[in-house]
């Protein structure tokens, strides 16, 4: 079958190659060979790229990837909640030990993947599992969003923003975000995001404050970094929370602290790095949640860019630029 490889660390141009392997196959009773039809593209397989995988002792010769989705094609002898045509999304592998999905098959435990929405495409599915299983975490399991209260989430055209926006709506919450450009602020907007801030031209702080009368917003989400994670605390309200996707490095929290600030962490990867049961049922909930809102019409991605497989270094440099506007999906033909 055909993969894209990442057999060093380096430049994506240097170290992504496309070549043949040999089909993977079912071993064990539980797992599903899926035909791969997209794999979604992420700032985290960039950084694996750049870094290596997670896990000690890991071959440099790996395949990225950890969002896919398609047809399953066998079924191990325990599988009875998932037949042979079923279609499905997941988010799994492509961190330096199971196998990631830019590629033609895979082969993963059941548990793991969930019936894809019906009214999406394979290249829309695919750009979904890991951003919405962040954006979900990030708003309710972390920060506890409630209706009418009031959110920032940084980024919001980005592949995790754009999500969090529509999900924030959904619950009934008062949005703001930050943009870089007019046309992200006109995409924001179409998501449903009440009040948008160009932080190319306005302090974010500044508006917020204005937006709030001075009290800060009840959740705020850092898709950023270090210094937007930093200058977000004084825009929260006090007994507010604060939640990172990132590292935010040494920071002095006195102002946190003054503010009885509630910070959260959130890395979505942790159920499968570490094999964690509970939390990976919850992810799964959460797709099958998520696919009827796309079913019925009120949630949906982005998918500024789709390239064929062999283009993989094309969509990392893309995705390394930044300021790219929803999801960028490889189309495994």
């Amino acid at each position: 079958m055909k993969v894209v490889l990442r057999v060093d660390k380096g430049k994506a141009k240097n170290v992504l190659q496309l070549t043949n392997i040999t089909e993977p196959e079912i071993v064990n009773d539980t797992d599903v060979k899926i035909k791969i039809k997209a794999a979604g593209v992420n700032p985290i397989d960039t950084k694996v790229r750049i870094n290596g995988g997670f896990y000690q002792g890991e071959s440099t010769s790996f395949i990225l990837g950890c969002d896919g989705a398609g047809e399953i094609v066998s079924v191990g002898i325990q599988v009875n909640d998932f037949k042979v045509g079923d279609q499905v999304w997941f988010c799994h592998g492509g961190l330096g030990k199971e196998q990631g999905n830019y590629a033609e098959y895979t082969v993963i435990d059941r548990r793991w993947i969930a019936l894809k929405p019906k009214q999406c495409s394979f290249v829309e599915a695919a750009a979904m599992p890991l951003a919405l299983i962040t954006a979900w975490n990030a708003l309710f399991e972390k920060g506890n969003l409630q209706k009418n209260e009031t959110v920032l989430i940084h980024a919001g055209a980005g592949g995790v923003g754009h999500l969090a926006i529509q999900l924030a709506k959904l619950k009934g919450a008062r949005v703001i975000t930050t943009v870089s450009s007019e046309e992200k602020v006109e995409f924001v907007k179409s998501l449903g995001a009440d009040f948008t801030i160009d932080y190319t031209k306005q302090d974010f702080l500044e508006e917020v404050n204005s937006l709030t009368r001075g009290g800060g917003c009840n959740l705020i989400i850092d898709t950023v970094g270090s210094k937007v994670f930093k200058d977000s605390i004084p825009a929260t309200c006090y007994f507010g929370k604060l939640i990172t996707l990132l590292d935010p490095g040494v920071q002095d929290l006195s102002e946190a602290r003054m503010r009885n600030l509630l910070i959260g962490f959130e890395l979505m990867l942790t159920p499968m790095l570490k094999n964690l049961s509970v939390a990976r049922d919850k992810h799964i909930n959460i797709l099958r949640q998520c696919a009827e809102w796309v079913d019925n019409g009120t949630l949906k991605v982005h998918v500024s860019d789709t390239l064929p497989l062999n283009q993989a270094a094309l969509a990392h440099n893309k995705i390394e630029k930044g300021h790219t506007i929803g999801k960028i999906v490889l189309e495994i033909d």
